[in-house]
């Protein structure tokens, strides 16, 4: 039943018919390729765009069928404004609107990449490439109905019409390997809790080893021999067995200081004995998309081979109530040594994160840590759901993930960090509590994970509003997002791969 996307590239010179899509400038320039396309039945375009008011602005989108005299049969004209002002993301972005007007019962589609001021070049080509693939993407593997005519799978096919063919084909390839991630991400969010526990994910992940990926899984006895008390505290009222997977991707020179990427992976968060209200907790289902932005950053990596050393990290637990769960009122002893007084079992995150970035820091040595996790609702309390929040105890490390948030969109804003907030989660009992109260909940929360990284350059992106149930826009209309793959993938390929 799930459709599937080829995406291939053809010269200028190739003929363009069927359903067609040329882009149009403002004022409804032409470049000559569409054109001479639309010769023969000029006024009738002219016609067309002055009844609906069409003139060529950026985001606006003209749809005729064309007559018996053009090549193709069906015409789809999409503004571009000016060309000149366009930036990476405008391009990308411009993919996505495409594919979102291509008429579903569409199988093939030719786009002609040339604007009146010439033909794009390479790398438009394989960005506008990318938006059509991630526009794409739908997750609808457990509807057993089918729509009305539909035999299975239908293969869809979109040909780019490129001034230069093979260096078009060239850049896509990187392009290609970042969709794949984002798509990876996106299976893994939306996957149901009763498929995609932390066994079956650790599994999913260790899938990456065919990209040349090392993968190491701990179980639970790994961990306790290493001292993960508190991760492994948050799984124990499960059934389900907690893991740590460790990715490794050795892309740069021998030796060198990886980047270290962490995430968070509750496969299923129930809150524990702070039990959730019930309304809206199959959404906690996703409660592990930092942990999937990981594996999935992990995947562009590998695919585009980076040049650079990484290692991706994940704690996959589930957090349920049980005659073994964890309690409001105990104290955990996690990796680092420092003790933590529960107040609240449904703020277990930071407790996973905890033993994982002082696992990471410890075993690597990181030139940088980024952990990301659906860990606050705080966090969209203050930002909503189009950015994510940013913490960092580095300036330039902030920076990094800032201009990689405003190149890909996944954009992400930087909140404070400072002492005066430790007192909130002094404990009379344990060397903090796991939680510091109602006000600043996303900065405490932060604050927490601070005292498990040390002096090693590090920053952590609270993901709660962008990872899942996310706004919709041209690059998506799936629950899960994919929030964070390209994003890692640009802030490790900008400011580490050599």
């Amino acid at each position: 039943m799930h459709d599937t996307l080829k995406i291939s590239f053809a010269p200028l010179s190739a003929t363009a018919s069927g359903l067609v899509v040329c882009l149009v400038g403002e004022d409804v320039a032409l470049s000559s390729e569409t054109a001479a396309l639309l010769a023969p039945a000029k006024d009738l375009f002219e016609r067309a765009a002055a009844e609906d008011g069409f003139k060529g602005k950026s985001g606006s989108f003209l749809d005729i069928i064309a007559p018996e005299k053009v090549a193709a049969s069906r015409l789809i004209a999409a503004g571009i404004g000016k060309p000149s002002d366009w930036k990476e993301l405008d391009v990308i972005k411009l993919g996505g609107a495409i594919c979102a007007r291509l008429p579903e019962a569409s199988t093939e589609a030719t786009v002609i990449l040339a604007t009146a001021a010439g033909p794009l070049d390479a790398g438009q080509a394989a960005d506008l490439a990318l938006g059509l693939r991630l526009r794409f993407y739908s997750f609808d593997r457990y509807k057993t109905k089918k729509k009305d005519g539909e035999a299975g799978a239908k293969k869809r096919v979109i040909t780019l019409l490129v001034a230069d063919e093979k260096a078009a084909r060239k850049a896509y390839k990187a392009r290609e390997a970042i969709a794949d991630g984002v798509d990876l991400a996106r299976d893994l969010v939306n996957e149901p809790p009763n498929v995609l526990y932390p066994t079956e994910f650790a599994k999913r992940a260790g899938d990456l080893s065919r990209l040349g990926v090392d993968i190491e899984v701990l179980n639970e006895k790994d961990m306790k021999k290493l001292g993960m008390g508190a991760l492994l505290a948050v799984g124990q009222g499960s059934v389900r067995d907690s893991h740590v997977v460790v990715m490794r991707w050795d892309g740069g020179k021998d030796g060198e200081a990886p980047v270290c990427l962490v995430g968070k992976g509750v496969c299923f968060d129930s809150g524990g004995i702070s039990l959730k209200p019930g309304e809206g907790m199959q959404d906690m289902k996703g409660d592990m998309g930092g942990a999937a932005a990981v594996v999935g950053a992990m995947h562009a990596l590998a695919a585009r081979k980076a040049r650079v050393n990484v290692v991706g990290l994940i704690g996959l637990v589930e957090n349920m109530p049980d005659g073994n769960a964890y309690r409001p009122g105990d104290i955990l002893t996690s990796m680092s040594g420092q003790t933590i007084e529960m107040i609240n079992t449904d703020a277990e995150g930071r407790l996973v994160l905890a033993d994982v970035l002082w696992y990471a820091k410890d075993r690597f040595k990181p030139k940088v840590m980024v952990n990301l996790a659906t860990l606050t609702g705080a966090i969209m309390v203050a930002l909503g759901q189009e950015n994510a929040g940013l913490f960092s105890n580095d300036d330039a490390v902030a920076k990094g993930l800032t201009d990689a948030g405003l190149v890909t969109g996944e954009k992400v804003w930087r909140m404070p960090l400072s002492t005066e907030y430790d007192k909130l989660m002094d404990s009379q009992f344990a060397d903090m509590k796991n939680t510091g109260g109602r006000y600043g909940g996303a900065i405490t929360a932060a604050q927490f994970l601070k005292r498990f990284v040390g002096d090693t350059p590090w920053a952590h992106l609270d993901v709660a509003g962008t990872a899942m149930n996310s706004n919709k826009g041209d690059l998506n209309r799936s629950w899960g997002a994919g929030w964070g793959v390209r994003l890692l993938d640009r802030f490790v390929a900008d400011g580490y791969e050599r």
